[in-house]
């Protein structure tokens, strides 16, 4: 029969309702570190003392720098889980873009949005 090129439609169908599920928790992180940068809960230093006020600043600043780096980077990956769903629907998902070989599924299922195999990935480093 040969090697397997392609993922069924059944296979392809789980891999969708895992990276469905990632994606609505990515999603609410996203949302929540979105939140926390733009401070819309209002708990902020504003309504206490100005000797709170000075140190507290610095620590805002920094974590508001914090914040938007980590809802840089769930944004990122939101936008691998949707090409991923892409890739389902063109029955195109599990295939290694440097080996044209399937993605083992157990890959898949720990980085439902790889393009690269095992081998692929540690040839590149």
């Amino acid at each position: 029969m040969g090697e397997k090129t392609r993922y069924s439609d059944a296979e392809l169908e789980e891999f969708r309702e895992i990276i469905l599920d990632k994606l609505d928790r990515a999603k609410k992180d996203y949302e929540l570190l979105k939140s926390t940068i733009m401070n819309s809960d209002g708990n902020d230093v504003s309504d206490t003392s100005p000797t709170f006020k000075v140190l507290e600043e610095g620590a805002a600043t920094l974590s508001k720098e914090e914040a938007g780096r980590l809802a840089q980077r769930q944004m990122k990956f939101i936008q691998h889980l949707q090409a991923a769903l892409v890739r389902i629907e063109n029955k195109t998902y599990g295939i290694c873009r440097e080996t044209g070989k399937l993605i083992p599924k157990e890959r898949l299922r720990a980085v439902p949005h790889a393009t690269l195999s095992i081998d692929a990935k540690n040839s590149q480093k």
